[in-house]
C-alpha cells in the first residue's frame, strides 16, 4: 500500500467514525414503533394544538413576560400629516426620461 492510499484509507476511516457519532439518542427508543407517530404528533390530545399554540405564544412574546403595552409605549409619536399629500404618494417624482436633447 502506497503512502497516498494509506492516507486516503485513514481519512476515510476517520470520516466514518465521525459520521457514526452524528445524531445521538432521540429518547423515544422504548416506545412501540406503531405509537411513535402519535406521540410525536401530540399524543392525540387536540392533535398537538395545545403544544403548537404554546410554542407560538412563547415565540411571539419572546418569552420576556412583557405585554403589548411596552411595544405601544416605545413606538413614539405618530407622524404629522402633510397638507396636500395623499397616502402612498411620493414626496417628489424623479424620472429618467430625457425631455430635451443633450447639448453637444
Amino acid at each position: 500500500m502506497t503512502s497516498s492510499q494509506r492516507f486516503e484509507w485513514e481519512e476515510t476511516e476517520a470520516a466514518a467514525t465521525e459520521a457514526a457519532q452524528i445524531g445521538g439518542v432521540a429518547g423515544d427508543e422504548d416506545f412501540d414503533p406503531a405509537e411513535r407517530p402519535v406521540i410525536e404528533g401530540g399524543g392525540g390530545d387536540g392533535g398537538g394544538f395545545e403544544e403548537t399554540e404554546q410554542a407560538l405564544i412563547e415565540h411571539a412574546s419572546h418569552a420576556d413576560q412583557q405585554s403589548a403595552h411596552t411595544i405601544l409605549h416605545d413606538q413614539g409619536k405618530p407622524e404629522e400629516p402633510i397638507a396636500g399629500r395623499e397616502d402612498s404618494e411620493a414626496d417628489e417624482e424623479r424620472s429618467s426620461e430625457v425631455t430635451h436633447p443633450p447639448s453637444i
